[in-house]
């Protein structure tokens, strides 16, 4: 687990200051597969955890505080095999194509918040007191993918190999709902990647097995902080932005999900 005490994180009007400290890791356990659909392979990836402690000093004037976690995501590759078929992927077009560094990853309603459970606390002044508080979050993967090709009527499983490597900023950041001014605690650098072979010939249960590495690496939290690029603030998220791309070996591509 990656854990630092952060220096002090200065106020923009440079009077007060705040701190925390952070925890993240990436559960060290293998992802596990589910064969248990005729129609899908399912697997789910272990869970990037984050925590901090955070410290806010008091706050004399009436205007509210968010303490929380915003993601987003930097990169992805989600490729799926067909035998010599040809593949579907899961493709964000903006950051493939370079109009964009990164896109956000809220869960679509609590913009730009990762969430709005445990991953954020509001602070409402005045208040003459230090304010102690804890927030978290978590991600995995957890998909389906069809054991035949999407684009096909037939249910004959011809899927032979799974492979994701997605990469994700997350920011611990505290913003005035008022002037928007956000000062930037800690950033957290994580990756995770996914590399499936599948026989579709063998009887359903005994077609995929994880190959590669079986453990994450372990996420970095940055001595420096990194700016937020605009993207990772506002709609689309990473889910709706996506598109679901069949790319067979002979032939033109054809959109298979649109983006939301």
């Amino acid at each position: 687990m990656g854990c630092i005490k952060a220096l002090p994180a200065r106020r923009g009007s440079g009077a007060r200051t705040s701190s925390c400290t952070m925890c993240a890791t990436i559960d060290q356990c293998p992802t596990r597969i589910e064969e248990t659909s005729p129609i899908v392979l399912r697997y789910k990836t272990p869970y990037f955890k984050a925590s901090a402690r955070v410290v806010m000093p008091p706050i004399p004037r009436h205007e509210t505080w968010v303490v929380g976690w915003i993601q987003a995501c930097n990169q992805m590759e989600f490729f799926n095999t067909y035998s010599d078929l040809g593949m579907s992927s899961w493709e964000l077009p903006d950051l493939r194509e370079g109009r964009v560094k990164a896109i956000s990853d809220s869960d679509g309603v609590s913009y730009p918040w990762y969430g709005n459970t445990t991953e954020t606390v509001t602070l409402v002044g005045p208040t003459n007191k230090i304010s102690r508080f804890s927030v978290s979050m978590n991600d995995n993967f957890y998909p389906s993918v069809t054991w035949a090709v999407p684009v096909s009527d037939s249910n004959v499983p011809l899927l032979t190999r799974i492979k994701r490597d997605q990469s994700f900023t997350t920011w611990l950041v505290a913003m005035n709902t008022t002037t928007k001014e956000k000062i930037i605690l800690q950033t957290i650098k994580w990756r995770m990647r996914v590399d499936i072979e599948v026989d579709p010939l063998q009887l359903l249960g005994q077609r995929a097995r994880l190959v590669g590495r079986t453990q994450q690496e372990q996420p970095r939290i940055l001595s420096r902080m990194e700016p937020i690029p605009p993207n990772a603030l506002v709609k689309p998220n990473a889910n709706d932005a996506q598109v679901l791309m069949w790319r067979p070996k002979r032939g033109p591509p054809l959109v298979v999900i649109p983006p939301k």
